[in-house]
């Protein structure tokens, strides 16, 4: 399964979601992407701080509350993504709109149950 996924909200703390998500893509073999607050390296992957064009994304999982995803609308359509996955918390009926209006699929789940019930 290669569905190329942004995380968007990634942290480096471990006791986070965003963290235990970028493991488990990998440990299902998803190639994996992320953006967060603070630079380094989970599991191998290094987490940029700022918005890059990355190519050939599938989904973008998002770990930031509404409130912070409003910088990142652009950037998210931009991408052109195949779905977008709203983490509980994260649930954004504006972003929803935009998303419908571009016409990119999107649910609210929870990507950590997505992988264990292989629904990813």
């Amino acid at each position: 399964m290669n569905k190329k996924t942004l995380v968007l909200g990634a942290s480096l703390r471990p006791n986070r979601y965003s963290n235990f998500a970028i493991q488990q893509l990998l440990a299902n073999q998803v190639e994996v992407v992320a953006i967060g607050n603070r630079s380094g390296e989970v599991a191998g992957i290094i987490i940029e701080t700022k918005p890059i064009k990355f190519k050939d994304i599938h989904t973008v999982t998002l770990y930031l509350n509404a409130k912070n995803q409003l910088e990142y609308y652009d950037y998210i359509l931009s991408l052109n993504p195949s779905r977008v996955i709203f983490n509980p918390g994260t649930e954004n009926p504006e972003l929803h709109q935009l998303l419908n209006a571009n016409n990119i699929y999107f649910e609210s789940a929870c990507t950590l149950v997505l992988l264990s019930t292989n629904q990813y």
